[in-house]
């Protein structure tokens, strides 16, 4: 049972980072240059707020 939460938990991280990375990329321009975001780091941002450090 362990096995099958752990490679649940980590298909929900997965699920969630790539739809903030979507998010993120998708983000209008002036939107994210308010929030001091590069559009271009949405991978990075999102593994961060998902995965941590």
């Amino acid at each position: 049972m362990s096995v099958l939460k752990t490679v649940q938990t980590a298909l929900q991280k997965r699920a969630t980072y790539l739809r903030t990375k979507a998010e993120l990329e998708r983000m209008p321009l002036d939107i994210a240059l308010d929030l001091d975001i590069y559009k271009g780091d949405g991978a990075k941002i999102a593994s961060r707020a998902v995965y941590g450090a």
